[in-house]
C-alpha cells in the first residue's frame, strides 16, 4: 500500500505540472482564466452541490465530510480512497457573424483520502484551478484601411490541497482545507494595419502563486432513526494571490512572422513589476434531506463578493465586476444498493441543475450560466469502489453587445477506488 501512495502522490505532482489549457473559451481573457469546478464527478452530477457526505466517497468541495470517512464500511477502520476524473467537453460557439464548434479534454482532479480512526480523515491531491485558451479577433475599419487585433492567451492555475475533516459530535463535524494556487497566465495581442508590412505585438505574462483555505461545518443528524436530515456551511476565504508581470513590446514582419525590435518594458517604474491578485471570499450554505444509501435531495446557494475583483496588470477596459452569487440543487437515488439479483437496482442515478450568476460584466451585459446536470454511478463489482459517468448541458453568455454565446456539452469520467491502507496480518 504504500509503494501504490508514493506512486501516486509522483504521478499527481507530474500531471499537475501539466494540467493547464483545460478551455477554449473566449471568457477566459478575462480575470484569472476559467475557473474550474472544484467538485468530483458525483458533485458535479448533482449540479455541483457539496452539501452530501458519506462514507466512500471523497468530497473535495466539502472538508467536514471527511468526518464520514469509513464510518460505515472496513469495521470503521483504514480506509483509504482513490479519486480520478477526466472530462470532455464540446462546445459551439455563437456570434451575430456565425458559430463555430471546438471541443478540449482535460484533467479535473487527482486525489487521496484516508480514515485515520473512527471520525478522523484527511486527504490531498491536485486539481486545475483556472484555464486560459482563446483565440479573438477583433477587425475594424479605420481611415488607413482595416485594422486588425488578434488576442491570444494560453496557461492558468494549478491547485495543490490538503484537507482534514473530525466528527467533533455525533453527527457533527467540522473540516479545513489549505490550497496553494500557482501557475502562469500568457497573453498576446497582435495588431496590423492592411497593406502595412509591419505589425506591432504585445507580449504579457504573469507568475501567480499564493494560498486560500476553505472552512467547513456539517450537521446531520437522523429523524425518526430512517431519514437524515443534511446542512453545511463553507467558508472559502479571500484568496491572496502574488503576481510577477514581465511585458514584451515590439514589431513583427506581417509577411514573415518574424520580430523586427522587441523591447522589454519596466514594470517597476509603473509599481507593476509585482501585482496582488485578492479572489474574494465566497460563503455556501446547503440544505439537505434524504435516507442513508437509497435517496437525497438538496440544495446550496453561494455568494461571492467579486464587486471588490481587479486584475491591475492583465485588466481589460470592457469588464467590470459585481457580486457574484450561484443556485444549485441535486438528488441521487438508489433502488437497492444491497441487491444480489439486479446489478441496475446497485446503481446511483444523479441529477441536478445550477445557475451561476458570475459577477462578471462585459460591454455592460451580466454574464450568468445555467447548467443541467446527471448522471450513473456504476459499481465495481461487489466492492464499494465505481466507476462514475456524468452528463452536462449549459449555456453561458449571449450574443447581445457583440458578445459570444457558448452552448456545450460536458462529459466526466470519474473513478472512485476503496482500499484498506492498514491491515495487520494474522500468523496461525
Amino acid at each position: 500500500m504504500i509503494r501504490k501512495i508514493v506512486i501516486a502522490i509522483v504521478y499527481m505532482t507530474t500531471v499537475g505540472m501539466y494540467a493547464q489549457d483545460g478551455t477554449v473559451s473566449p471568457y477566459s481573457f478575462f480575470g484569472i482564466g476559467d475557473l474550474k469546478n472544484a467538485g468530483t464527478v458525483e458533485n458535479q452530477m448533482m449540479g455541483g452541490i457539496g452539501v452530501y457526505a458519506d462514507s466512500i466517497h471523497l468530497n473535495l468541495k466539502n472538508p467536514a465530510a471527511l468526518g464520514e470517512l469509513g464510518l460505515e464500511v472496513m469495521n470503521k477502520t483504514g480506509l483509504v480512497t482513490y479519486t480520478a476524473g477526466v472530462s470532455n467537453k464540446q462546445y459551439q460557439l455563437k456570434t451575430n457573424l456565425g458559430e463555430e464548434k471546438t471541443s478540449v479534454t482535460s484533467l479535473d482532479y487527482l486525489a487521496l483520502g484516508f480514515s485515520l480512526g473512527k471520525g478522523l480523515g484527511m486527504s490531498f491531491g491536485i486539481m486545475p484551478y483556472s484555464s486560459v485558451g482563446y483565440n479573438l479577433i477583433d477587425e475594424q475599419d479605420n481611415v488607413n484601411g482595416s485594422l486588425v487585433n488578434v488576442y491570444t492567451g494560453e496557461g492558468g492555475l494549478n491547485r495543490v490541497f490538503y484537507s482534514v475533516g473530525y466528527e467533533v459530535l455525533k453527527n457533527l463535524s467540522i473540516g479545513a482545507t489549505v490550497n496553494f494556487n500557482f501557475g502562469t497566465l500568457d497573453s498576446q495581442r497582435l495588431q496590423q494595419i492592411e497593406d502595412i508590412q509591419f505589425g506591432t505585438f504585445d507580449r504579457r505574462s504573469s507568475r501567480v502563486n499564493g494560498f486560500d483555505f476553505n472552512y467547513a461545518l456539517n450537521y446531520t443528524p437522523l429523524i425518526n432513526d430512517k431519514y437524515r436530515f443534511h446542512s453545511s456551511v463553507r467558508v472559502n476565504t479571500q484568496g491572496n494571490l502574488v503576481s510577477e508581470n514581465t511585458r514584451n513590446i515590439g514589431s513583427f514582419s506581417v509577411a514573415t512572422g518574424g520580430n523586427i525590435e522587441e523591447i522589454n518594458v519596466n514594470l517597476a517604474a509603473q509599481n507593476l513589476r509585482n501585482t496582488e491578485l485578492k479572489i474574494p471570499t465566497t460563503t455556501t450554505i446547503g440544505l439537505g434531506f434524504g435516507q442513508d444509501l437509497k435517496w437525497f435531495v438538496g440544495g446550496e446557494y453561494s455568494f461571492q463578493g467579486m464587486g471588490s475583483f481587479k486584475n491591475d496588470f492583465l485588466g481589460a477596459d470592457s469588464v467590470s465586476y459585481v457580486d457574484a452569487s450561484s443556485y444549485a440543487l441535486g438528488m441521487f437515488l438508489v433502488p437497492d444498493h444491497d441487491s444480489f439479483t439486479s446489478y441496475l437496482k446497485r446503481v446511483t442515478y444523479r441529477a441536478g441543475l445550477r445557475l451561476d450568476k458570475t459577477g462578471m460584466v462585459i460591454n455592460d451585459v451580466d454574464i450568468n450560466n445555467f447548467g443541467i446536470t446527471f448522471g450513473l454511478g456504476l459499481p465495481l463489482g461487489r466492492s464499494f469502489s465505481n466507476l462514475n459517468l456524468g452528463f452536462e448541458l449549459g449555456r453561458r453568455g449571449t450574443t447581445r453587445a457583440n458578445l459570444v454565446e457558448e452552448s456545450y456539452f460536458k462529459l466526466n469520467v470519474g473513478l472512485s477506488l476503496n482500499d484498506r491502507w492498514f491491515q495487520k496480518r494474522k500468523i496461525n
